[in-house]
């Protein structure tokens, strides 16, 4: 210690004769730094303090020159530098201050308890200082000290307690069913878990109308409602309520029962109530068609309070079902407002409302269910349309089709159906029905075989009547078609047109045919073309005179192209061919014959002819598929003026005199003229 160097030791060698011709060289761990030698005497001296803990000894090494040659006198020697411990470093606690936690009530431990029974509750924390000293304590010696801090940790020594032993608890009336209506809590003197308690409801009157639960949290028992009360049934309840803890430590059993209980009297309110219904729901019934005004049934509410005030009612009108009923205000009877149909509404869901009249805003609802009773308003029909067909080669007595019905009315008048041919009709010959008595019928062949040329469709009323009372029925159509089948059954075909696929010929005989045809086809054409060319004049018989008048807008061949007009509608009557149907349309109804007497052809005039002949081609679906102007001049057999058509006038000269034309009135007052002039002109 201290400013100046402090000596280590002295080297010296045997050469050195003291003339100062010997010089000395240090080097080593801490040569020059820490440690310097007088190069002269050979003293060393340390320069700095050393730490023994830090460092223990030093290895250094020496050596002895000649100052004029630097020659080595000696070898080199190593020598070794020991660093004496001192008494320098007092004691030292490295992880102080420390922290303990020690149970209440232990015994003994490393550091012990001075107390006997320290109690947590009592005081919790305590300090100790402990101090530590070198050298067994003897003067000169070194000490340090540090300081433990001592945490009393709980045990469950202390039994809960309730500060009071009665308590007082006010509940109103109208308190909801589940809701909380009061807490209660007992004391625990220990924490954590030690503190944790149950209570539990062990007797009393209202053990059954109240619930008890402990809310972790606060450790509070919660006290809520599981029956609604009623003050003027009863206005008071007791329970004996006991709090316990659920952790017990049996060491200390012997410090009591860790448990504790109290008595809680509850005292019910008085509250306005509104009315109270007979029933949480009503269910109701009436029948379709019912007339309005019709009763469905009655509701009852009664004021459960002591004042029992009256009572009105009315309907809630929140949806459109609501405005099919009323009710009376004062006895709660409730009527229809409207017809109903079970078949479009079967029920209503109405709600009714009742409130004191004396205090007007209590009001209470019900629900009301009204069912809509059946009334066998609807009679049966088909369930669905049936596409019915018959084979070709049928056998008398073969089921061709199962028909069944639906009734919009209930099972009670619908369930069971008949089935049968209407009455009034003859009998059937083609087709029956048999009735299976499971509310099917079947449909059944009469002959055997059907011919889709003669006839293709068939039609059968079928009449079905249900069981309700009274009965109802309808009448359906069936449509049955013929159609040509394969053995299996399977339809083929059930266009009347394909009779020549029914008779075998191949798809190659077909074709071989159709160009038959058109081949003379072909020729027909060609052969009526060579005929108009040679331009023959027109021969019209004596017997047959007439005037045609034939107007068309075609730009085909000409004045002499009339074969794209069909002209038999302009002959004579008795003439006239019976008219052709038209094979790309199956016609729906039966024409009108067109054939006449004789007699009645001779004897009809023109006029008459003409709406008959309007009529039939109004009425004949077989038509052209456009409209036709037919103008008629025949004038008949028996005319007394004999042909007055101007035909054979243009190839013959003729000297009649046309005169007496005047005398046959106004009818041929042109045609006099006409002849008149004609006549005029021949004699100038």
């Amino acid at each position: 210690m201290g400013p100046d160097p402090q000596y280590v030791g002295k080297l010296h060698s045997n050469s050195d004769k003291g003339d100062g011709s010997v010089k000395y060289i240090l080097t080593g761990e801490g040569a020059g730094t820490i440690f310097i030698i007088d190069d002269t005497t050979g003293d060393i001296h340390s320069t700095k303090s050393l730490d023994r803990e830090q460092k223990t000894h030093y290895v250094l090494h020496a050596q002895a020159i000649d100052r004029r040659t630097n020659k080595p006198l000696e070898p080199e020697s190593e020598f070794i530098i020991k660093v004496q411990d001192i008494n320098d470093n007092a004691p030292k606690f490295t992880d102080g201050p420390y922290i303990v936690t020690v149970p209440e009530m232990s015994e003994m431990g490393v550091i012990r308890t001075a107390l006997h029974n320290m109690d947590r509750e009592a005081r919790e924390h305590y300090s100790v200082v402990i101090q530590a000293k070198d050298m067994a304590g003897q003067v000169g010696g070194l000490s340090g000290s540090t300081t433990v801090n001592i945490t009393l940790t709980d045990v469950n020594d202390n039994p809960p307690r309730f500060p009071q032993s009665i308590y007082h608890l006010y509940v109103p009336e109208s308190a909801q069913v589940g809701s909380a209506v009061g807490k209660i809590k007992a004391n625990d003197a220990d924490t954590g878990s030690n503190a944790d308690m149950k209570y539990t409801i062990i007797n009393g009157d209202g053990s059954g109308v109240f619930s008890i639960s402990t809310d972790k949290d606060t450790r509070e028992g919660i006290l809520s409602l599981k029956k609604p009360l009623n003050y003027e049934k009863k206005k008071s309840y007791t329970l004996n309520i006991e709090g316990a803890n659920t952790h017990l430590d049996f060491r200390f059993s012997h410090l009591g029962p860790f448990k504790d209980v109290t008595m809680l009297k509850i005292i019910v309110g008085d509250v306005d109530e509104p009315p109270l219904f007979s029933m949480p729901s009503y269910v109701m019934e009436v029948y379709e068609n019912a007339e309005i005004g019709t009763a469905v049934g009655t509701v009852t509410a009664q004021d459960p309070d002591a004042a029992n005030s009256l009572v009105r009612y009315f309907i809630d009108r929140n949806t459109e079902e609501d405005s099919y009923f009323t009710i009376d205000a004062s006895t709660g009877t409730i009527k229809t407002a409207k017809i109903f149909d079970r078949e479009e509404t079967p029920w209503y869901n109405i709600t009714v409302a009742a409130s004191e009249i004396d205090n007007p805003a209590l009001v209470s609802h019900v629900p009301v269910g009204v069912r809509i009773l059946d009334v066998n308003d609807n009679p049966p029909e088909l369930s669905r349309e049936y596409d019915v067909i018959v084979c070709e080669d049928s056998k008398p007595g073969q089921v061709i089709q199962t028909i069944t019905a639906t009734d919009k009315d209930n099972s009670a008048n619908g369930a069971r159906f008949h089935f049968s041919l209407e009455e009034g009709l003859s009998l059937n010959p083609n087709f029956t029905l048999r009735d299976n008595e499971d509310n099917t019928a079947s449909i059944l062949t009469r002959r055997r075989r059907y011919s889709r040329t003669t006839q293709d469709i068939y039609y059968l009323p079928v009449l079905i009547s249900d069981g309700g009372v009274p009965p109802l029925s309808s009448s359906s159509t069936l449509t049955i078609r013929v159609c040509a089948c394969e053995r299996d059954g399977r339809v083929r075909t059930c266009h009347a047109e394909a009779f020549l696929s029914s008779a075998g010929l191949s798809t190659g005989a077909l074709i071989a045919i159709l160009l038959c045809v058109v081949i003379l086809l072909a020729i027909v054409v060609l052969f009526i073309t060579l005929r108009r060319s040679k331009k023959e004049p027109l021969i019209i018989s004596e017997e047959d005179v007439r005037e045609n008048v034939v107007t068309y807008d075609d730009e085909g061949g000409g004045e002499e192209d009339t074969e794209a007009f069909d002209i038999t509608a302009l002959r004579n009557p008795s003439a006239a061919e019976e008219l052709k149907y038209r094979r790309d349309v199956r016609p729906e109804v039966k024409p009108a014959s067109r054939h006449h007497p004789s007699s009645s052809l001779d004897s009809i005039d023109v006029q008459e002819f003409i709406k008959q002949r309007l009529a039939e081609a109004d009425l004949d679906p077989s038509v052209p598929p456009y409209d036709s102007l037919q103008t008629y001049a025949y004038e008949g057999h028996r005319s007394e003026a004999g042909s007055i058509s101007s035909l054979d006038s243009a190839t013959t000269h003729s000297d009649q005199d046309y005169n007496y034309l005047g005398d046959w009135g106004p009818e041929f007052k042109k045609l006099a003229e006409l002849y008149g002039e004609i006549e005029s002109e021949r004699t100038t």
